[in-house]
């Protein structure tokens, strides 16, 4: 049987991505407004640099914590699978791990070809998605609902990755892949709060229908919260290069004055 869904667990997955997804909303503007208006247009190689590889803590938590199945996938003992979800969440921290190590390898001499990193996030995301352990661990409708508005999410960022592969360094693109990793992160947490409440006692009542109304929009209140963050990053980030932009121009001058 699967196991419930727990706080610590899905809060622990959906902190991977706030980090990831807070991480780009400060990235992506800098760099695009760094690289407007100059003469270099051309595409990035390798830009995340391994962000993925904070996973491996991720991996060992799922397989050691003192629930987990402890890399035993088989027990011989009861004849059955041992502990299936949490091997569920180890393969998808296991592909996005991969998708790190071909940032890291694209960043390197050997240049993989351009777009590679981008399709094994997609791949990475697509795998999460399909997952049995992300469709829901029960038959109540609460359960299935939040997470299929999490499958939402994941498949939203898993697209925008794969268009990705053929409209690189697009601004749009990766705003909207931000945005779906900082929604994917908070909901992570809110179906934690949902089905397993970190003070104990039961979850929020699965046969009451207004809970499905008002999750749906608060499901709709994250991602606004996940906008919010995006436009409070950008306009920092544009606020940074705006200051630093006169002073790193006068100490240019000030250095071609120096060398004539």
């Amino acid at each position: 049987d699967p196991m419930p869904t727990s706080f610590l667990g899905s809060a622990l997955r959906g902190t991977f991505f706030l980090i990831f997804g807070l991480w780009w909303s400060v990235r992506y503007p800098l760099k695009y407004l760094r690289q407007r208006g100059s003469a270099e247009s051309q595409p990035s190689y390798g830009e995340n640099k391994g962000d993925f590889s904070a996973l491996c803590p991720g991996i060992l938590a799922e397989q050691f914590v003192p629930a987990g199945p402890h890399l035993q996938l088989y027990s011989s003992t009861t004849h059955s699978w041992t502990d299936l979800t949490h091997w569920h969440y180890t393969t998808i921290y296991l592909f996005f791990l991969l998708s790190g190590i071909v940032d890291v390898v694209s960043h390197s001499p050997l240049k993989l070809p351009l777009g590679l990193d981008r399709l094994s996030l997609a791949v990475a995301l697509f795998i999460e998605g399909e997952s049995p352990a992300v469709g829901g661990t029960g038959d109540a409708a609460l359960d299935q609902h939040v997470h299929s508005l999490l499958a939402m999410a994941i498949f939203a960022g898993a697209l925008c990755a794969l268009l990705e592969v053929f409209l690189r360094d697009h601004i749009i693109l990766q705003t909207f892949r931000t945005s779906s990793f900082l929604l994917q992160g908070s909901w992570l947490w809110q179906i934690g709060f949902v089905l397993s409440p970190p003070w104990g006692g039961p979850g929020w009542d699965q046969t009451d229908r207004s809970n499905l109304t008002f999750l749906t929009m608060c499901f709709c209140w994250h991602y606004a919260g996940a906008l919010a963050v995006l436009a409070a990053n950008s306009a920092a980030s544009r606020w940074y290069v705006g200051e630093r932009g006169p002073s790193q121009h006068s100490a240019g001058m000030a250095k071609n004055n120096t060398q004539t």
